[in-house]
């Protein structure tokens, strides 16, 4: 995905620019009523009943206002629970839902609807037929205003709830790693052996990668007839002293402007180019679950299952994997054993003292390792080893580490 096309993705995710459209709409709405009077026949006002038109118009304003108020009040309310509830890292996923900002648009662009067509009722610039138009597109206002508000109940019900968290984050981790499989590379080679050691491109910033946009950096490596080896990945942290990418030819000045204006910095980790950091949060879930403040194991269980659907993505054999788009440039590959310590060495710390967390881990890693992978035995048997020690300092009977030894023997 090239630059451009990601900063509108994610412009696209932001509230105020889904609510800015909707207010717009609707203040284009009461406004076309006023071009489409003419195409009104004059007798149709009284028939209708158009002249209460002011009145839905005064309703629908001070009920819109009082929705949108209780709605910004209740996603806030969301965000905090799931916030304490999961981890932090869920709240992003919870602002860019689709559905949420939907309904909040459309509140909003219905109270500015109202509002513009009050205005313009008070100053007599509709008429008769105008008002004719202004009804019927209110009606129509109502409508969608019925159906966004059903929509919004039934979301309500589950926003920001545990459950919703960890079914956000796997989705949005599905995603990721299914992209990955496909494209293991994003596109590019697989880079493998030492790397060139010619020039190295540092980063401007401080902070995760979050997107690599490969098309830049196969341009410039192309008109130079050389290669550039990526080595910062996207969820890697970079300072201005670490190389992000390594280069078998010396560029110029905006040849290094280039390449490090392709890789975004920032803040925080994404999910979009980073697999790997969907599954740290929904550890970060399992972990936090665990701790004497919450102690739901049963958290942690269901956050298990759903990292075993994440990892089972890369046994797919349904597609065939992507082409390479990149051939100039090359990007390191996932590592199997990262994905298996991200996933499960912090839940087998945290959990190392409750058995039947303990029970379901073991379980989890049998499955993974019978899956069609030529890594995932190895991966998951280093996994049980780890939490089988770490259950051993922990748990005070032997019966207990004994059935965990049998779990882990299996694997």
């Amino acid at each position: 995905m090239s630059r451009l096309r990601w900063l509108f993705t994610e412009l696209g995710r932001r509230l105020w620019v889904r609510a800015s459209i909707f207010a717009v709409a609707g203040i284009f709405t009461a406004i076309a009523a006023i071009a489409l009077a003419p195409l009104i026949p004059a007798g149709w006002s009284g028939k209708i009943g158009a002249d209460s038109v002011g009145n839905v118009l005064q309703i629908l304003a001070s009920s819109m206002l009082a929705v949108t108020t209780f709605s910004l009040a209740t996603m806030v309310s969301a965000y905090a629970t799931a916030s304490s509830a999961t981890t932090p890292r869920v709240a992003e996923l919870l602002i860019q839902d689709s559905s949420a900002q939907n309904a909040l648009a459309t509140f909003v662009g219905s109270f500015l609807f109202s509002l513009v067509g009050i205005i313009a009722l008070n100053a007599g610039v509709y008429g008769d037929s105008g008002r004719v138009v202004l009804f019927v597109g209110t009606i129509a206002v109502i409508v969608v205003i019925v159906i966004t508000l059903l929509r919004w109940i039934d979301l309500l019900a589950r926003f920001g709830r545990v459950g919703d968290a960890i079914d956000r984050v796997e989705a949005a981790a599905i995603d990721a790693m299914r992209a990955r499989w496909k494209q293991p590379c994003i596109g590019a080679r697989m880079r493998a052996g030492p790397v060139p050691s010619v020039a190295a491109v540092t980063s401007m910033k401080i902070g995760y990668v979050r997107h690599i946009d490969v098309e830049a950096l196969e341009r410039v490596a192309s008109a130079a007839g050389s290669e550039i080896h990526v080595d910062a990945v996207p969820g890697t942290f970079v300072d201005t002293a670490i190389p992000i990418a390594w280069l078998d030819f010396a560029p110029d000045e905006d040849g290094r402007q280039a390449i490090r204006e392709a890789f975004d910095v920032g803040a925080r980790r994404t999910f979009d180019q980073d697999p790997r950091f969907g599954i740290v949060v929904l550890s970060e879930i399992a972990s936090k679950a665990l701790s004497p403040a919450i102690n739901d194991p049963g958290t942690a269980i269901a956050t298990l299952a759903a990292l075993v659907r994440v990892l089972a993505v890369l046994t797919d054999r349904g597609d065939e994997q992507g082409e390479i788009f990149y051939p100039h440039v090359f990007i390191p590959a996932l590592a199997v054993d990262d994905l298996f310590n991200d996933a499960f060495s912090p839940i087998s710390e945290s959990g190392a003292a409750t058995l039947a967390v303990g029970i379901r881990l073991q379980k989890t890693l049998c499955s993974l390792s019978a899956l069609d992978h030529p890594e995932f035995r190895a991966a998951a048997r280093h996994q049980s080893a780890l939490a089988l020690e770490r259950a051993r300092h922990a748990l005070p009977l032997a019966e207990d580490v004994a059935r965990l030894e049998r779990l882990s023997g299996a694997i």
